[in-house]
C-alpha cells in the first residue's frame, strides 16, 4: 500500500514517528511517504488522492495535517488517526477519520498501526 503520513511540525516527528516507521517491518511492506524527510518538495491534493491510506499523527494540532486529512476524506482515502496516550486530538477530525487509536510508545504505535492497516488491504 501507498501510505501518506500527516503530522504537526510541533511534534518530535523525526524521533517519535519517522525513525520508528523507517526501522519497522511496515517500511518494507509498504511505500511510506514522510513529508518532511526531504524527498517530497510539495504536498498536493493529487499526491494524497493517489495514496491508499493517510495516517495522521494527531497528538499536536496542525492546520496543515487538518487540510491533508480533509483532502483524503474528500477523495475517499481512508484516514487512520493515532495519538499519544492521555492526549486529546481535536474533535474536528472525528467526521473524517476511518479508524483511530491511542498508543503508549513507539512499539505500541507500530503494533496498532499494523493492525489498523490490515483492515484496508
Amino acid at each position: 500500500m501507498k501510505i501518506f503520513v500527516a503530522h504537526s511540525s510541533n511534534f518530535d516527528f523525526k524521533n517519535k514517528l519517522y525513525v520508528p516507521l523507517r526501522g519497522s517491518e511496515l517500511n518494507s511492506q509498504h511505500e511510506i511517504l514522510l513529508p518532511q524527510e526531504g524527498a517530497i518538495e510539495e504536498i498536493t491534493r493529487e499526491m494524497i488522492n493517489g495514496c491508499d491510506v493517510l495516517v495522521a499523527e494527531v497528538s499536536a494540532p496542525s492546520l496543515g495535517a487538518g487540510i491533508e486529512i480533509g483532502w483524503a476524506d474528500a477523495a475517499g482515502v481512508p484516514v487512520i488517526a493515532m495519538y499519544e496516550k492521555d492526549l486529546r486530538p481535536s474533535f474536528s477530525i472525528d467526521n473524517a477519520v476511518t479508524d483511530r487509536f491511542e498508543y503508549e510508545n513507539s512499539s505500541d504505535m507500530l503494533t496498532q498501526l499494523a493492525a489498523s492497516l490490515s483492515k484496508f488491504q
